[in-house]
């Protein structure tokens, strides 16, 4: 005798049953997507969404600023995407916008998306993530590496002064455009790290600019230089897991995922 099988629907999802992170990033970017495919804990996805990168070019102060007024009206309809996925958290993978105009413009930047997520939905912001992060550490005095131009440093100090940091240098590596910032070789990293950056009253080194991936490099330079390296990425991984309750460590990426 035939005997059919009553499938009851499951009340929660079982793909992200910890948790559903929507990444929202650059549609140049590549670096976000393998940094976080460093960082999978069981039960834990990411669901990536892309705006549109329609002038990559970063060659000045002029064209810098053309790349940010030309994202700011393609973010919003990536965040609509996402949110089509029933995803549980947003996290931002991208970095200059989140920074501009300091702490009052990173607010605005915010409220803007909340128009688009609506009030409830937990959101991860590169600048908001990297002051957390910092702050876990007790530290004031930090220096701070980018691929940006002139005019994008002076956004993100502003933001880090704002937050109460002491900026001791910073090194803005002036990357051609936004596709180019993740061929940034590691030498250059490096260098600018151990002989630009550090120093004996530089508590912390800071690395903003999501589309250069320093996850694999980073943890060995803390050990190097006995203090927190912090590359924007794992600060926003980091920011967004925790938001979630997910507080797996790993051991080897680095001292923020493995102490806190």
């Amino acid at each position: 005798m035939n005997q059919s099988i009553e499938l009851t629907k499951p009340q929660e999802p079982w793909i992200g049953s910890r948790g559903r992170i929507g990444v929202v990033i650059p549609s140049t970017n590549t670096g976000v997507e393998y940094d976080c495919q460093r960082f999978i804990p069981e039960g834990v996805t990411w669901h990536f969404a892309r705006f549109w990168i329609n002038q990559p070019e970063l060659t000045s102060d002029d064209m810098f600023m053309a790349f940010i007024e030309a994202i700011r009206p393609t973010i919003p309809l990536a965040m609509r995407d996402i949110l089509t996925a029933e995803v549980d958290y947003i996290m931002m993978g991208m970095s200059a916008e989140t920074f501009w105009g300091g702490l009052e413009g990173n607010a605005e930047f915010v409220e803007r998306l909340r128009e688009v997520m609506g009030p409830d939905m937990g959101l991860t912001t590169g600048a908001n993530a990297v002051q957390a992060a910092l702050a876990k550490f007790d530290v004031k005095n930090i220096s701070v590496v980018s691929p940006y131009q002139p005019i994008g440093d002076a956004q993100v100090l502003r933001f880090f002064e704002e937050s109460g940091f002491n900026i001791i240098s910073n090194i803005g590596l002036k990357c051609e455009t936004a596709n180019s910032i993740s061929h940034t070789p590691q030498s250059d990293v490096i260098d600018c790290v151990l002989n630009k950056l550090d120093g004996d009253n530089v508590e912390a080194i800071v690395q903003v600019g999501t589309n250069m991936s320093n996850s694999d490099l980073f943890p060995t330079l803390e050990k190097m230089l006995q203090k927190p390296c912090i590359p924007i990425n794992v600060a926003t991984i980091w920011h967004s897991l925790r938001a979630l309750g997910i507080n797996d460590k790993f051991v080897g990426k680095g001292w923020l995922f493995e102490r806190y």
